[in-house]
């Protein structure tokens, strides 16, 4: 399963990259970070549709979006 982490001591909750996700699993949360921001979570009920598709982190002008891809495997003809 393909997954995103977020640094959300430095996110400072610009919510492009819940702009761009296809599965709209990315939203702001409701907590405060050190520095102030509403950073964005990842929605919990949503998380295991993430595809990988690293729009998130490419948009995400501070870098704080980290992006695990889940490498299928390819089946082999006996």
């Amino acid at each position: 399963m393909s997954r995103i982490e977020i640094n959300t001591l430095r996110c400072k909750g610009c919510l492009l990259c819940t702009s761009v996700c296809p599965e709209d699993i990315l939203i702001q949360g409701d907590d405060l970070n050190t520095n102030g921001y509403k950073f964005v979570i990842c929605d919990e009920t949503k998380k295991e549709n993430c595809r990988g598709c690293a729009f998130c982190a490419e948009i995400c002008p501070d870098g704080v979006i980290e992006v695990y891809k889940t490498v299928k495997s390819k089946k082999r003809d006996s």
